[in-house]
């Protein structure tokens, strides 16, 4: 495996690997690696000729008060990780690298942005999709993986790859949970033992409401009064920061569950701020 910093060393590279007919899957990450990311490895390999693989804390997709300096990282055990599963090539630029003193140009998807984590964290999105834009400019891909954790963040990476005609095709990937049914983080870490224990129970509201959908109830409003709840009896110590059933694809809030809807929602738990999603069809 070889890894690399510099963002034009890795842009020539792959254009001369694209240039000999090579095909490249992505797998942008922010590091400290789960069975989640490695699982979105395991995936990408099958479909390439080179694996790319980028550990980048992204701080423009953080806000005031937000993670950035504490956000847990292992570069040594990462990459260690990453060899084990494939990687071909494991990009680690430096901030000074992606983005220059004066940068002033941004990507942004304002209608899928706007609702679920977008409104808690109103510049989230415009980093993330900004990054993202990079990493497609610089690793030249075929193919990139995403978990569909951050589902609205997949929606946006989508869009931004059909409205700018990008040749990418974005791939989504379940959701890798642990044994509990907590979905995989590498936020997990903060979490007390405490915390950890009551954790599971948001993925266990989220299938409760998606049964309920089943019996026959189709009324948003009652679906989320009676996950809150669930959620305020199960997991008292948490924090809601949304719940919301949107459409899949547009992320628009929806007034009832029709053929298919997305519950997400996300919990400040501790430090932990912890989201989780479950696609509902009818």
């Amino acid at each position: 495996m070889e890894t690399i910093s510099n963002p034009q060393e890795l842009q020539n590279l792959c254009l001369m690997l694209r240039s000999e007919g090579k095909k490249i899957s992505l797998v942008p990450t922010m590091g400290y690696f789960h069975e989640g990311h490695l699982s979105l490895m395991d995936a990408a390999r099958k479909q390439c000729d080179v694996l790319i693989v980028s550990l980048f804390v992204n701080p423009t997709q953080f806000g005031e008060n937000e993670d950035l300096e504490a956000y847990p990282h292992d570069l040594g055990r990462d990459s260690l990780l990453a060899e084990e599963h494939g990687v071909d090539i494991l990009f680690t630029p430096v901030r000074d690298d992606m983005y220059f003193d004066d940068h002033g140009t941004w990507v942004e998807v304002p209608d899928l942005a706007s609702n679920l984590c977008g409104q808690s964290r109103p510049i989230h999105f415009r980093g993330v999709a900004t990054v993202v834009t990079k990493l497609f400019m610089t690793a030249q891909p075929h193919v990139a993986l995403f978990g569909q954790k951050d589902w609205q963040q997949l929606a946006i990476i989508k869009r931004i790859v059909r409205d700018l005609n990008i040749p990418v095709d974005v791939q989504g990937h379940e959701i890798v949970r642990e044994e509990s049914g907590l979905a995989m983080s590498s936020r997990n870490v903060y979490l007390t033992e405490e915390e950890k224990s009551v954790a599971p129970n948001i993925q266990k509201g989220l299938q409760k409401m998606r049964a309920q959908v089943a019996a026959g109830e189709s009324d948003v409003a009652k679906l989320k009064s009676d996950l809150i709840e669930f959620y305020a009896e199960t997991v008292p110590m948490g924090k809601i920061d949304y719940i919301e059933i949107v459409h899949p694809d547009n992320i628009n809030i929806l007034k009832s569950v029709g053929d298919s809807a997305l519950c997400a929602v996300a919990l400040q738990l501790g430090n932990a701020r912890l989201i989780d999603n479950l696609l509902i069809k009818v």
